[in-house]
C-alpha cells in the first residue's frame, strides 16, 4: 500500500476462539488501512492526494483523512526544522527520472527552498481547505505510512501487544509485562540484523503508562535510481530539492509513535552523521541507531536499554 508493503502482529491469548477473532480483527484493520491508503497515495489517479495535486485552484477543499495526514505533515516539519518538507514531490520525481525539476543537475546548488512554508491548511468541522502556490504538489509517501500505522494501531488496543508495521514504520503497543523483540536490519548483508531491540513496558521507570512505542528505519540503500554517474535516492534535501548527499546510509529512531519516528529517522539521514545525531540527541529519542558509509555504527545512549 503507497508503494510498500503493510503488516499487522496480534498476540492473543486463551482458547481457540481467541485466536480467530485476532485473525478477523486483523483482515479488518487492514481493510482499514487500504481505505486510508486509497485516499492517500500517489500512486493512484483516483486518491484524493492525486486529484488534490492536479487541482489547478489555489484554494481546494479536501476530506478528514487528507487534511489529517497534510496537517502532520505542517507538524513534521516544525518537529524538524523543515528537514521534512511534504511540498516536494516534483523534486522526488525529478529524482526517480520521471519529472522535471527547476534545477538543472550540475547546475550547482539550489537557493534554500522550503516548499512547505508557502502554503497552508485551514481545519474545518469536517476537512479542511488546502491553500498552496500553483504547482505545488505533495508526496505522503513517508509521513502517511507512519499516519497509519499509529491510526491503526488504536484499533487494536484490546490486546495485550499489537504491532503494526506500514513498509517499515512501525507503530507498536505493549501490555503489562509484554516484551516483543525487533531486528534493525543490516542494508549491507541480507538476513543480519545490525542490532537487535528488546521493547517492554517491565520498567516502572520509564513514562510509558500506555504501552506505546513508535520504530522507524530510514535510509539511502532503498529506493535507489541510477542516474548517469551520480546514483538518485527518493530522500530529498529541501535546503536543495535534490537527493541528499549524506554519509549516513541508514538511521533507526525509536520514540514514542511512529509518525515520531520516521520524521526523525528520515531527517538523521539527510542530515549527516554529525548534525543528524546531534538533532536526535537534542530532540530527546528513546533510541537511535545510525549506520554511516564508513561501516561505523553510532548507537544513541538512550538505546541501550533495549539491546538484546
Amino acid at each position: 500500500m503507497m508503494g510498500g508493503r503493510v503488516g499487522v502482529h496480534i498476540r492473543p491469548s486463551g482458547p481457540d476462539a481467541a485466536i480467530d477473532a485476532a485473525g478477523a480483527d486483523a483482515d479488518a484493520v487492514l481493510r482499514r488501512i487500504a481505505a486510508w491508503a486509497g485516499i492517500l497515495t500517489r500512486f493512484a489517479d483516483t486518491s484524493e492526494l492525486t486529484r488534490l495535486n492536479a487541482d489547478a485552484r489555489a484554494e481546494v477543499p479536501v476530506g478528514p483523512t487528507l487534511a489529517a495526514v497534510v496537517d502532520w505533515g505542517r507538524s513534521a516539519e516544525g518537529l524538524t526544522g523543515g528537514i521534512v518538507d511534504i511540498g516536494l514531490l516534483d523534486a522526488r520525481l525529478a529524482a526517480e527520472g520521471l519529472g522535471v525539476e527547476s534545477v538543472a543537475p550540475g547546475a550547482g546548488a539550489a537557493q534554500p527552498s522550503f516548499a512547505s512554508r508557502s502554503w497552508s491548511l485551514d481545519r474545518r468541522a469536517r476537512g479542511a481547505v488546502v491553500r498552496r502556490p500553483r504547482g505545488l504538489r505533495f508526496d505522503l509517501d513517508g509521513v502517511g505510512k507512519g499516519w497509519l500505522a499509529d491510526r491503526a494501531l488504536d484499533r487494536l488496543d484490546g490486546y495485550q501487544a499489537a504491532v503494526v508495521d506500514a513498509d517499515g514504520d512501525v507503530a507498536i503497543r505493549l501490555g503489562p509485562d509484554a516484551a516483543w523483540s525487533f531486528g534493525i536490519a543490516d542494508p549491507r548483508l541480507d538476513g543480519h540484523d545490525l542490532e537487535v531491540l528488546e521493547l517492554t513496558t517491565r520498567d516502572e521507570s520509564r513514562d510509558r503508562a500506555d504501552g506505546r512505542f513508535g520504530l522507524a528505519t530510514s535510509g539511502t540503500s532503498v529506493h535507489r535510481w541510477d542516474r548517469g554517474a551520480t546514483p538518485s535516492h527518493h530522500l530529498i534535501d529541501p535546503r536543495t530539492r535534490r537527493p541528499a548527499v549524506t554519509d549516513v546510509i541508514q538511521a533507526t529512531v525509536l520514540a514514542r509513535t511512529a509518525r515520531h519516528a520516521e520524521a526523525l529517522a528520515k531527517s538523521a539521514v539527510i542530515l549527516g552523521s554529525a548534525a543528524g545525531y546531534a538533532f536526535l540527541d537534542r530532540i530527546g529519542v528513546d533510541g537511535a541507531v545510525l549506520l554511516t558509509d564508513r561501516d561505523e555504527l553510532l548507537i544513541h545512549p538512550a538505546t541501550m536499554r533495549w539491546l538484546a
